[in-house]
């Protein structure tokens, strides 16, 4: 998608000055799942020629540019990051026994970006002095960080939700008293929302949604072939009050160009490039879950038994500030990984999920179905093994096995709290990796990425929103 051609006139005033332009100021939220989507946003809309300022802290910033896949954020001469400090914030490492698994041990740093509101007003307030138009997308959990841009003229503001069109939906409609009919096939298996987050998050959300009344529309990483029915009940009057829906996504870069240095290539991609085609399981739980040690073990124990090639990324969840030192080193059974040398790799640090999915020897991913994993995994064309953690994952996951039907369960969500044992981990491997239904999901996976894919390639779909989008912003 990074060859955009296309560059858009600047308006000429009646006596054919230069009027400034149109500037998009990205205003994410500090979380690793949701920098990265507005990350990979800034690039898909500055390759039309429209400057980019991308807005965080310091430590945010840093985290997003470093784990950023297949494409360089340095040599994107059209963004610019602002860097601003929060005050100190606590950074405690994650608690694995917890009840919830939702990452409450991050709130913290989540209370901290509040503080980039007088920042973020002054930046947003110095562009507008000089540009046609000021468009400001935010992450709809930094509401209360751009609440000033409705008084500015010039300025206009888009919600950016980090979560499926699905999940997004539900959410509004029952929290709007289920205000219309759906198909009771979408409700058959909607789980509740019980066990997804800790109330303190919930009324941080609704303080957050609550500060983004002056709207001009909402912006989703998906797009109409993955997700149409729910972008079309997401339109309706009720819940859109009769704002545009943008679909843009898929976000992610969707062609994955081999890096011939083989020096920065990661060890993962060497060790995929000799094994077969779609032999391999990617095992990764996203950059939020933390598995007790007790989990950890008979995970280990069920990939060894089942025999499957495997990459598996073992790292605990992330601290608020990443780069504050000790983590948690988890043991693995003893001579684990002597006796996998060779069937599997475990990589304890971070590793290049996109590439990996989009290698041709990764068959599976077995994931948490956050929603930048499920998008990658769509656009590679690669079926799931569902094993949601907290959040909007359940629904995601609900999404991903019984509507779209390029993956399976790992457990239900209201087996939650049981242990999943290594002979459930063995089953669900070789369900997806050798039996006959697991090659079906894998076909359909296949299809419906390339058909993703198409659609982002020029004349398609998504592309030709991504078009009109940039044409509304610049009109």
């Amino acid at each position: 998608m990074a060859n955009h051609h296309h560059h858009y006139q600047q308006n000429h005033n009646q006596n054919g000055q230069k009027h400034g332009q149109v500037i998009v100021v990205m205003v994410p939220f500090p979380a690793q799942g949701h920098l990265n989507q507005l990350l990979n946003l800034s690039r898909l809309i500055s390759s039309y020629a429209i400057p980019v300022h991308y807005v965080g802290t310091t430590t945010h910033n840093r985290q997003a540019k470093l784990r950023v896949h297949g494409w360089d954020p340095l040599s994107a001469t059209n963004i610019h990051f602002h860097e601003f400090p929060t005050p100190y914030f606590p950074s405690p490492p994650p608690n694995p026994t917890a009840s919830v698994k939702f990452p409450s041990h991050l709130q913290p740093s989540f209370n901290a970006s509040s503080h980039l509101r007088n920042p973020v007003s002054t930046l947003i307030r110095t562009l507008s002095v000089t540009s046609r138009r000021i468009i400001v997308v935010h992450d709809s959990l930094m509401g209360s960080v751009v609440q000033d841009v409705a008084s500015l003229p010039n300025a206009e503001s888009y919600v950016f939700h980090s979560v499926s069109a699905f999940t997004m939906l539900f959410f509004l409609w029952e929290q709007m008293g289920r205000p219309f009919a759906v198909d009771a096939e979408m409700l058959k298996d909607l789980p509740s929302l019980e066990g997804c987050f800790t109330s303190e998050f919930l009324k941080f959300v609704n303080t957050q949604h609550g500060n983004v009344k002056m709207n001009s529309g909402r912006i989703y990483n998906t797009c109409r072939l993955i997700e149409a029915p729910y972008l079309d009940l997401l339109s309706k009057e009720q819940i859109s009050r009769g704002k545009k829906q943008w679909a843009l996504g898929p976000f992610n870069p969707v062609a994955i160009t081999k890096n011939k240095k083989s020096s920065q290539m990661h060890k993962c991609l060497g060790w995929l490039d000799k094994q077969s085609q779609t032999s391999v399981i990617f095992v990764s739980f996203g950059t939020t879950t933390s598995l007790t040690d007790e989990q950890i073990k008979e995970l280990a124990i069920g990939l060894e038994k089942s025999e499957q090639r495997f990459i598996w990324v073992l790292r605990d969840a992330d601290k608020g500030d990443v780069f504050d030192g000790e983590r948690r080193r988890v043991e693995l059974p003893k001579g684990f990984e002597e006796r996998v040398r060779g069937q599997g790799l475990v990589e304890r640090d971070w590793a290049p999920q996109l590439e990996i999915l989009g290698h041709p020897s990764t068959g599976g991913f077995m994931s948490h179905c956050g929603w930048n994993s499920c998008m990658e995994s769509i656009t590679m064309g690669v079926p799931i093994a569902a094993w949601p953690m907290h959040s909007d994952q359940p629904r995601n996951t609900v999404l991903i096995t019984k509507l779209l039907k390029v993956g399976i369960d790992v457990k239900e969500w209201a087996r939650r709290d049981e242990l999943v044992s290594s002979s459930m981990v063995e089953k669900v491997v070789k369900r997806l990796m050798v039996e006959e239904e697991g090659g079906e999901i894998r076909k359909r996976a296949a299809q419906l990425g390339s058909a993703v894919r198409l659609s982002v390639a020029h004349g398609g779909g998504a592309r030709m929103e991504f078009d009109s989008f940039i044409a509304h912003i610049t009109r």
